[in-house]
This record gives structure tokens, C-alpha cells and sequence, in this order.
């Protein structure tokens, strides 16, 4: 329980927790007796512990950030649907979790002691990204009398779903020793994607052949063991984006002095050798580019060069996976066959719709892939980022982007700079990742790559949650909690 200096609890905590305890006590009781009566058997642990879930995180909402941190990168390569109708299982872990915020604030509510909501720029700017990658687009289908698809509700939810996340860590953090829990659960996690990553890059142990169970993208197993590491995001280069994302978290933390510097030091080797690990051009492009960001940003020019050295040793402990990439060079182009098959794709399925008719204006649809009967998988995936954006939602859209990584960067490049704790790690994630992202939208969506976007929104959501932390919030410290050894007053 929360309490005051003088070792007393929060009067307003105090007259919580005993009604809010026994109501969803009540509601969980009810629920699971329904859930017995027409669940079948098999399926009742599931349900029970979905449940169980719920009324741990409606206690202790940190929980549920702490969930959603470690086991998103794990499993949000299964096919949508594989496991869970319509959903991947890190979507539905989300539900389960948005779930228990809302009985804990419907609680809070009829207690007398509501949640304060309150929205600043960076909320502006992720609703306007929501808004005009949904209701835009979906309002033009109808009013061009086309019918809307699965795929397009599809697509048009995906950006109020990271909203959600945002919404999730933003709720459910209320102190500095949280962050740092997040931030630690989040390289564990990205360590294991890593590990995982290289194994299956270099054809190691069986990892490729066990990941194609489970983690081969629409069933596509050559996905799966081509050299490239996707590792348990069945995407190769948001596992870049993700390794670079974490290695800017762990030397947000190193330079702060915020940890163990061996483990951090390890951590960043691990997370270099997996974005190599992916196999993907533009993924050595994005963490070159982080690196640089995070020099400029920090001013420790000396510390992000000793990554330089890391850099060759992993390229040559992956040498089967570099040769590999650089094979593509000896073509008759000059090019990777995958960038002559993207700039085919584009310039004959989806430029020649996208600028006709002034179809750029508002976009032509929600889903960024069509249908072709010459590709086995029966679809081709818009490859070019900021293509997808005046697809998906034309001018409107690619403006509220660019609004959105004006806001994210020029709201947390301060933090990042000045701030000594472990928030300013955190910032400094957000801003080597939207600069990252920035610049790979033209060639990829990374925006919305799975893992690597749910880490970004997450992180987004850890800085607001430090700036809204008001005096007469009861989870509020006294005052900033030292990172070692320290108690929460």
C-alpha cells in the first residue's frame, strides 16, 4: 500500500482499496460462474487465468504495463487468428489488460475518486494519426460507393490500437522505480528476440526449424530459413528497429550510470549483433542512423564509438548472413532482387492507382496490400512507407505523421538531453526511434512494424506518465526514489 512519510496510508488510497477489492471480487465471481456453465473444458484454464490476470493488474495496473512489455515481443510473430480468432496474442493481451484498467477506473469512478483525464500535443497528434488513418479513409470508401472490407477495418484500427498502448503505460505507470522496471523488462525481453535472432540467422540448434511451428508468416515457411533472423516477430526488420530501440534504452541508462555497466555494455553487443542478425539493409541503416542519434543527442561521441568495433565483430560472426544480403548486388541491375521486386510492385500495383483520379488526396484505401493471383501468398504489401501513408489516408494522413514526429521529437529531445534519470533513457529511446522511423518510411512502413511500434507507443506513454504525475496524485513519490536500493515513499 501506498503511504505518506510519517508510514500512514493515503486517506483517499485507504477508502479505495476495500470497496474497489470487494467489487471486483464480486464481478470476478460472477464472471468465472458464467464462464464454468459454457466454456468448454479446455478451454477453462485459459479463461480462468485471462481472468485471474485481470483482477491482478485491477489491483496492481503496473502489472500490466509489465506483461505487456515482456511477452509482446515473444509472441507477436504468431499469425493473427492462429491462436485467437481475428487477433494475434499480443492483441488480445492488450484487450485482457485495457480490460482491467477500465474496471479499475469504473471503480475509481463510482468511489468518488475518478481519473483525471487530461490530453496535451502528443495526445493531439496520436488521435489525428488515428483519426486519419481510420475515419478519413473509411468515410471516402463510402463516399465513392466502394463496400469495405475486413482488411480495411482491419488496417484502419491498427493506429488507435497503439494508442491504446500509449494509453496503457501512460495509465498504469506512476513512478520512476516503474520505469526503470520497464525499461528492464523490455531488454530481457529483446535480449531473448537477439538471441533467438542469430541462432536462426546462422541456422543454429534447430531454431529456424522451431520457429517455422509457429512464427512462419502466413504459413510461409521459406520466410522462416532464409538467413534472416525474425525471429519471434516473423519480421526480420522490426526485429532491427527493435534491437535499436532497446540499444538506445540501454545507453540512455549507461550513460547515466543508471545500472550495471558490464550487463548494459552486453546487452548493447547482444542488440547490435541481432539488428545484424535480421539481414536487413535497411535495418543496418536504422541502427547506424540510432547510433549517430544517440551520439548527437548524449554528446558521448567516445562511448557510441566503441560500438564501431562491436559493429565489425558481428559482421563477421555473421558473415553467412552478410554474404548472403550482398549476393543480391551481382544481379544485372545493380540491385537486391527484393528492391527490384519492391520498385516493380510499386511502380505497376500501386502508383499508378494511388496518382490517378487525385486519389493521393485522400488515399485510395485503408489496407495497404492487394490482391494478385502471382504471388503465393495472394497479396502484394505496399513496401515504401510514405506510399503507404497517401494510400492509406492521402495528404491528411502524411501530414498528421509528420505533426506526430515533430511533437514526439521536439517534446522529448530536452528530457533526453537533461534529465539524469531514468525517464530521460526513456526519452532518449523515443527520439532515436522517431528519427529512425522518420527516415526508413521511405522505405518501409516501420510506423506500424509489429514489436518495434508496441515498444515505441509504450515508451511514448512512459515519459507522459512522469509529466502527468501531479502533487495530489496518491501513487505520486515524495520525491524521486533513488534507483538502487531505494523505497517508494
Amino acid at each position: 500500500m501506498t503511504k505518506l512519510a510519517g508510514g500512514t496510508a493515503h486517506p483517499r488510497l485507504a477508502a479505495f482499496r476495500w470497496p474497489a477489492a470487494g467489487a471486483g471480487l464480486l464481478l470476478l465471481a460472477c464472471l468465472a460462474g458464467a464462464i464454468i456453465t459454457v466454456v468448454p473444458s479446455s478451454m477453462l484454464a485459459l479463461a480462468l487465468s485471462a481472468l485471474l490476470l485481470v483482477a491482478v493488474i485491477a489491483v496492481h495496473p503496473a502489472v500490466g504495463a509489465y506483461v505487456l512489455i515482456a511477452v509482446t515481443p515473444l509472441v507477436a510473430g504468431i499469425d493473427r487468428g492462429l491462436a485467437i480468432p481475428l487477433l494475434r496474442p499480443n492483441e488480445a493481451l492488450l484487450v485482457l489488460v485495457g480490460v482491467a484498467l477500465l474496471l479499475r477506473g469504473t471503480v475509481r469512478a463510482v468511489s468518488g475518486s475518478p481519473a483525471k483525464v487530461t490530453l496535451d500535443t502528443m495526445d493531439l497528434s496520436l488521435l489525428l494519426l488515428a483519426f486519419t488513418s481510420s475515419v478519413v479513409p473509411l468515410v471516402w470508401l463510402l463516399v465513392r460507393g466502394h463496400p469495405i472490407e475486413q482488411d480495411d477495418v482491419l488496417y484502419a484500427v491498427m493506429m488507435w490500437k497503439y494508442y491504446g498502448i500509449y494509453l496503457v503505460a501512460r495509465a498504469s505507470i506512476r513512478t520512476r522505480r516503474q520505469v526503470r522496471k520497464c525499461l528492464a523488462i523490455s531488454m530481457a525481453a529483446a535480449s531473448v528476440v537477439a538471441v533467438v535472432a542469430v541462432f536462426q540467422s546462422l541456422h543454429l540448434f534447430g531454431v529456424a526449424q522451431a520457429l517455422a511451428t509457429y512464427y512462419a508468416p502466413y504459413g510461409d515457411t521459406g520466410a522462416v530459413l532464409n538467413n534472416r533472423g525474425g525471429s519471434t516477430l516473423a519480421l526480420p526488420i522490426a526485429v532491427a528497429d527493435l534491437m535499436t530501440f532497446n540499444l538506445a534504452i540501454a545507453v540512455g541508462l549507461l550513460v547515466r550510470r543508471l545500472g550495471s555497466r558490464p550487463a548494459l555494455l552486453a546487452m548493447g553487443m547482444l542488440f547490435v549483433a541481432g539488428a545484424l542478425a535480421a539481414g536487413e539493409f535497411s535495418g543496418a541503416i536504422g541502427l547506424g542512423l540510432g547510433i549517430v542519434t544517440m551520439a548527437v543527442v548524449t554528446r558521448k561521441v567516445r562511448t557510441m564509438a566503441g560500438f564501431l568495433p562491436v559493429l565489425l565483430i558481428a559482421g563477421l560472426a555473421l558473415r553467412p548472413v552478410v554474404e548472403r544480403r550482398l549476393e543480391g548486388f551481382g544481379s544485372a541491375s545493380g540491385l537486391p532482387e527484393s528492391w527490384s521486386g519492391r520498385l516493380y510492385n510499386l511502380t505497376n500495383y500501386f502508383w499508378p492507382t494511388l496518382f490517378s483520379d487525385g486519389n493521393f488526396i485522400l488515399g485510395v484505401q485503408p489496407a495497404a496490400r492487394v490482391s494478385t493471383s502471382t504471388m503465393s501468398l495472394g497479396y502484394i504489401w505496399i513496401e515504401s512507407g510514405y506510399t503507404w501513408l497517401l494510400w492509406s489516408g492521402g495528404i491528411p494522413l502524411i501530414l498528421a505523421f509528420l505533426y506526430f514526429l515533430w511533437v514526439g521529437i521536439r517534446g522529448h529531445l530536452s528530457a533526453a538531453r537533461s534529465r539524469d534519470d531514468v525517464v530521460g533513457a526513456a526519452a532518449l529511446a523515443v527520439v532515436v526511434a522517431l528519427v529512425v522511423i522518420g527516415v526508413l518510411m521511405i522505405i518501409d512502413p516501420h510506423l506500424t512494424y509489429r514489436g518495434s511500434a508496441d515498444l515505441l507507443f509504450i515508451l511514448l506513454g512512459l515519459v507522459a506518465a512522469d509529466r502527468r504525475r501531479t502533487a495530489d496524485d496518491p501513487y505520486r513519490p515524495l520525491r524521486p526514489p533513488r534507483l538502487e536500493g531505494s523505497s517508494t515513499t
